[in-house]
């Protein structure tokens, strides 16, 4: 919409949010400055300054571009991924506590990542570029499961049924993701425990090459979509009278969001939480419509991962807490704070 359309109080509203997103982007470039200069081999932030501009040593550039610069790359598209689904559930479902991981799809994904990586390598670049679509697959299977168990004939869907059956389905392949885990090796073993807790593990360029078409064509798509959002929210008797076509809408969304979710555990394990709170930081920050909390949601959540993996990477150097648990460590009271608050 032109801005001769806007009313003085739309435009001031208009330029606020842009603001903030602004705002946001510099502190995605703040964490990521202080995250090249995180880890075990210190470089201060002029050899870093140097290296970017091809004038570091050998051992410098192995450093930031091999190892510290895909993993930080990869924390911001999986932040950004994870946020955008959990805004796409919450806005499709009308239910505030919508999120991937806490509705099962993560683990959905999880489980068909595991069982690939319990039988086959991943040292090969081709399994790498597959491991999304897997995660994709079991995503989609177990998005299907809980819909099928939520949905009630002549009641549609509630949210706090949706809610349930998603955390018992979660339960349920963490169950059976625990009793494979029996069959691994140590080493294999060890593994599959950090990434379970939510490791930022594919840190190589391969990965980021495996994500990163998913976000390119799904992100662009979501955005398209942000009018059809909006009107969702509306209620669907609103939705119907506007000329939305409601079911067609939500499986595309769905699909979108499932997408997201998958390509993003694929390569970060089970990182819970950020799909349910940069949505609602968003909303509060620049309001309900979609034009702006899409946005403003992926950088939220790009920062806080980027932010948690940071954080787990210096606290107990030289060993690593995943950014996953340091996410947990804030999601977990908003998630019940957010639960007293719908009771109320």
């Amino acid at each position: 919409m032109s801005n001769s359309y806007l009313t003085p109080s739309q435009q001031k509203t208009k330029k606020k949010n842009f603001i903030i997103i602004a705002t946001l982007l510099v502190l995605i470039f703040i964490t990521f400055v202080i995250s090249m200069n995180t880890g075990v081999i210190k470089l201060t932030p002029m050899e870093v300054f140097k290296t970017l501009f091809g004038q570091g040593d050998a051992q410098q550039q192995l450093i930031l571009f091999e190892f510290r610069l895909p993993r930080i790359v990869i924390a911001i598209l999986v932040g950004m991924g994870l946020a955008i689904s959990g805004a796409i559930l919450q806005g499709v479902s009308k239910n505030a506590l919508a999120d991937p991981g806490i509705l099962g799809i993560n683990a959905g994904a999880g489980l068909a990542v595991m069982l690939y990586i319990s039988f086959f390598p991943t040292t090969k670049a081709a399994p790498v570029y597959l491991l999304p679509v897997l995660a994709f697959i079991g995503a989609g299977l177990t998005a299907i499961l809980i819909y099928s168990l939520s949905y009630k004939r002549h009641e549609g869907i509630t949210p706090m049924r949706l809610i349930l059956t998603g955390v018992a389905v979660a339960a349920g392949i963490s169950s059976a993701m625990i009793v494979l885990t029996l069959r691994l090796s140590p080493e294999n073993y060890q593994f599959v425990a950090t990434w379970l807790a939510g490791s930022i593990w594919g840190s190589n360029w391969r990965f980021v090459l495996s994500l990163l078409p998913w976000l390119v064509i799904l992100l662009p798509f979501v955005y398209a979509k942000s009018r059809v959002l909006n009107i969702l929210n509306l209620g669907e008797l609103t939705a119907v009278g506007l000329g939305a076509s409601i079911e067609k809408e939500r499986r595309w969304l769905l699909a979108a969001a499932v997408g997201l979710a998958g390509a993003s555990v694929s390569v970060s394990g089970g990182i819970g939480f950020v799909g349910l709170i940069a949505p609602h930081l968003a909303r509060q920050l620049v309001g309900a419509k979609h034009q702006f909390l899409l946005p403003a949601a992926a950088l939220l959540g790009g920062f806080l991962v980027l932010m948690a993996d940071t954080i787990g990477r210096s606290i107990l150097e030289p060993s690593e807490i995943p950014a996953g648990i340091v996410v947990a460590v804030i999601g977990a009271p908003y998630f019940l704070y957010l639960l007293a608050r719908l009771k109320e």
